[in-house]
């Protein structure tokens, strides 16, 4: 059977539907308590990692000429991920406010997994849906978005990240020796200015005020203020609480993927205000089997900004010669992001390397570590 052939099998599309398995542990967490609250983020961080370590690395290339006809079972789990996700956050706001057998410490508990899953699962897959087309899938990512009050992330991540990535424009790009706790803080503070400037750049372009009924931060703040406002009335105060802390705690699994995504890689600088194109290089690739079922193939990095617009089921893998390749998968790597010491010891000699193998003409690193090189005037 040819590789084409495969892919269309909806059994080849099963391990991609990993997520769904989440939403048995809510539940399980909200009835049962005690230490069934601790088993989403089990299944979603350590789980995938042992699974990693036994499955080891796929390095099979889908057909890329694969139609999209053929991808109906990949795509059908990020289009049902939404009403997934929103019921089993909004009832999960309700059970924990109109219940009392569980504790405050198992509440927070069940919330960090809930987060966990509007995070991992939701943040990712929204990622994929807004790089698509299709009005549905757009407005389908955008409503996942506003269930984290992080829906700014399409315009920084449409707009700047791929268009700037690898340079100091691009706020997403962790720096070489940055820790993850200074780029988290950056990331809340600079990257909704940093979407509204490219959003308000584009309607000027196009003759229009920043107020214009056209910009989309309109749309952002009518949807997460519906989802605050589900929120107080699913649960009160306390419901509103839950729902915020589940969303900065999926915030915080975006931002720890954003660094891991281009620790310390950065595209050479022409002069101009101009930079080389974006290349595999560019990404830190991972084949690591398990966690690209969970995340749907983002580990496949280098060429997801290589080539955008291609859907998780054909992204192609890179081989050291071509890519960078991080030792373990997502979930392995962002716990150790946050222990700067041992992620620098680990990540550091790598950078260094993929420097000397590809910028050997470069011996001044500063500029780019510092975020000091120039720009050109009038960059979004």
């Amino acid at each position: 059977m040819s590789t084409r052939e495969e892919i269309r099998q909806p059994t080849r599309a099963l391990p991609f539907w990993l997520s769904l398995g989440m939403v048995p542990l809510a539940i399980l967490g909200a009835t049962k308590g005690g230490w069934t609250v601790l088993l989403l983020p089990v299944y979603g961080w350590v789980m995938v990692t042992v699974l990693d370590a036994i499955l080891g690395l796929n390095e099979d290339n889908p057909d890329i000429e694969t139609p999209e006809s053929d991808l109906f079972w990949y795509r059908l789990i990020t289009m049902v991920w939404f009403p997934v996700q929103f019921v089993t956050i909004f009832t999960m706001i309700w059970w924990a406010t109109h219940t009392n057998h569980l504790s405050t410490l198992e509440t927070i508990v069940l919330f960090f997994g809930i987060g966990v899953i509007s995070g991992t699962v939701g943040i990712v897959y929204s990622h994929e849906l807004m790089h698509q087309k299709s009005r549905l899938e757009r407005w389908l990512g955008d409503l996942m978005l506003s269930t984290v009050l992080y829906s700014h992330f399409r315009s920084e991540h449409l707009l700047v990240h791929h268009r700037h990535v690898g340079t100091p424009r691009d706020t997403a790009t962790a720096r070489y020796n940055e820790g993850f706790h200074r780029f988290f803080w950056r990331q809340l503070s600079r990257g909704p200015v940093s979407a509204w400037r490219a959003e308000v750049l584009l309607l000027k372009r196009a003759g229009r005020g920043p107020w214009h009924r056209s910009n989309p931060f309109w749309r952002y703040a009518a949807l997460q203020a519906a989802t605050l406002s589900l929120a107080f009335l699913m649960g009160g105060w306390i419901g509103l609480g839950l729902f915020l802390f589940q969303a900065f705690i999926a915030i915080w699994q975006l931002e720890l993927t954003n660094y891991v995504e281009h620790y310390g890689l950065t595209r050479a600088y022409r002069g101009e205000g101009k930079y080389e194109h974006v290349l595999p290089r560019h990404s830190w690739n991972a084949s690591h089997t398990a966690s690209n079922w969970l995340l749907i193939n983002l580990q496949r990095h280098s060429d997801h900004h290589y080539k955008p617009d291609r859907r998780f089921p054909l992204l192609q893998t890179y081989t050291a010669d071509e890519a960078p390749q991080l030792p373990f998968g997502y979930p392995a790597m962002t716990t150790l992001a946050m222990i700067p010491p041992l992620w620098r010891r680990r990540m550091n000699p790598r950078v260094r390397t993929w420097r000397r193998k590809y910028y050997p003409e470069i011996t001044d690193w500063s500029p780019y570590n510092k975020a000091k090189t120039p720009m050109p005037r009038g960059s979004v």
